[in-house]
């Protein structure tokens, strides 16, 4: 039969939409002709399937080969569609049996001498294919990747002739199976590593668990990098959910899935010469940026004033919305940006000597551009926004026992997030207006605790809702259904640096 049907994945986003290679021979001069939108990357595979055909002991055909990557108006890139492509111009020319394609699908780039490479993206088509009930074959060095989908057949093949004998036999490759997927995280940093700084602990553990973003204000060597960069460890376990969705960005990304880190929460620490584009994604074909790969994590932002100003400004969405939606001329992607963002700043331009009041050699102008960097909006979205002082020379002799350890503090914070999903299905970070109404009430002696505090502040309606939410969950860490007002001066407490951000 000269026509072929193999089963394989694009990549649009992090969705993974069914490609039907579809291969014909017709006799004519020799020639090969792709169709179906390919990059440029998918019409060069003609000459490293040419090539991985006759080393792997095949016969290429002499005759016009038509090779269609249906739908026709899905664009197509990258290496993994060669091994579909060399399975359907075997099949169509009767070299290998085609009663097993349509149970299979098949993605993978091949290399001269026949060899399965790698391809990113792995992650997304599994589940894709999960959900089609059909058997994935792809590389080796997928494998561990694409076994984290759960009732998913997978079969991974190192060479094109182990694919060929598996499918002339249907039981050559193994069923592959990982124990990745029950791995515990193993963080190699601990919140006792850190000495003194009360406050900020404190203010990290609230954080942790309301997943609510956070502002650090302090001197270089205070500890606000120590500080954000083990917020992880007490932050509670990633659901599966979390897990696979993370992985799946982490699949499609630049530095692709570290198999090793699987379960761990994300944490992206961009530098401060970052596009806007590096942080929200871009490109002619839509790529996750740092905000979506740090999904379910960590997006740390140091020197949170030397960022450019209409860099941080893209933030605004994805912070309001958790996803960030790519559009360009020819295609659309959305991708999940569901992050946490932990900022760092230095009070003023030289930093080491100013203690946010009257310690500082820099001028009034100075400060005043220092802090205009980072716009009242942004600043609006960020619930906690905390100091972090110099040490007394006391607390660098703390001892590490003295110094509770992340374990304790995870379970504390593990506790209370339970509560809130428990009680509304999601962070408190994430509570919508009415959900607010509905589970941070206040009493009488709050609710004109709150409205002394919006007057002097002169804070906003989003500030007035972030402060009821961080209320709500410091009233979860200490296991209280009502929040008191004792609970609201504390909540209260992390914003008293709006006045002094904006020069009020």
């Amino acid at each position: 039969m000269p026509l072929a049907i193999v089963f394989s994945r694009a990549l649009v986003g992090i969705d993974a939409p069914t490609v039907r290679v579809e291969v014909h021979l017709a006799n004519g001069l020799p020639a090969i002709s792709i169709v179906g939108l390919p990059e440029a990357a998918v019409k060069e595979s003609k000459d490293r399937v040419r090539a991985a055909i006759s080393n792997s002991g095949f016969d290429f055909p002499d005759r016009r080969i038509t090779i269609n990557l249906a739908p026709a108006d899905l664009p197509k890139e990258g290496g993994r569609f060669d091994l579909p492509i060399a399975l359907g111009i075997l099949a169509a020319s009767n070299q290998i049996p085609a009663d097993l394609l349509p149970a299979h699908e098949f993605i993978g780039e091949l290399s001269l001498a026949g060899e399965l490479r790698p391809v990113t993206g792995a992650l997304p088509s599994a589940l894709a294919t999960s959900k089609a009930q059909r058997t994935l074959i792809l590389p080796t060095e997928n494998a561990d990747e694409a076994a984290l989908v759960e009732g998913l057949d997978l079969r991974p093949a190192r060479q094109l002739l182990d694919v060929t004998q598996h499918l002339a036999t249907g039981n050559t490759l193994p069923p592959y199976i990982t124990e990745l997927a029950a791995a515990e995280p193993d963080y190699s940093i601990d919140m006792a590593d850190v000495r003194g700084q009360p406050k900020a602990r404190r203010a990290l553990e609230v954080a942790a668990a309301g997943r609510h973003h956070m502002l650090m204000v302090g001197p270089p060597g205070t500890g606000k990098t120590m500080l954000a960069t083990r917020l992880a460890t007490i932050m509670p376990p990633m659901t599966d959910t979390e897990a696979l969705e993370s992985a799946a960005i982490l699949s499609i990304g630049q530095g692709g899935f570290d198999s090793s880190r699987y379960r761990q929460r994300p944490c992206r620490q961009p530098h401060h010469t970052s596009s806007g584009v590096a942080l929200v994604g871009g490109g002619s074909i839509p790529r996750p940026g740092e905000v979506s790969l740090a999904t379910h994590g960590i997006l740390f932002l140091d020197e949170f004033t030397e960022f450019e100003k209409r860099v941080l400004e893209v933030l605004r969405e994805p912070l309001e919305t958790g996803t960030i939606t790519i559009s360009r001329a020819a295609r659309q992607a959305e991708f999940p940006a569901n992050f946490q963002l932990i900022a760092a700043m230095n009070p003023c331009p030289q930093g080491y000597d100013c203690d946010l009041r009257n310690n500082c050699q820099c001028t009034p102008e100075q400060q005043r551009r220092h802090r205009s960097r980072i716009s009242a909006p942004i600043l609006d979205r960020i619930d906690l926004q905390i100091e972090v002082p110099k040490l007394p020379r006391e607390a660098l002799r703390e001892r590490a026992t003295d110094t509770e350890d992340s374990t304790a503090i995870r379970h504390r914070v593990t506790i209370a997030r339970q509560r809130q999903i428990e009680r509304a299905g999601k962070p408190n970070a994430t509570l919508n207006n009415r959900e607010v109404e509905k589970w941070c009430k206040l009493d009488a002696q709050s609710q004109a605790l709150m409205d002394k505090a919006m007057d002097r502040f002169n804070l906003s309606a989003r500030a007035y809702h972030r402060i009821l939410k961080v209320a709500r969950t410091i009233a979860d860490l200490g296991e209280e259904q009502e929040i008191s007002a004792l609970h609201l001066t504390e909540a209260l407490g992390y914003r008293a640096m709006d006045r002094w951000m904006t020069g009020k």
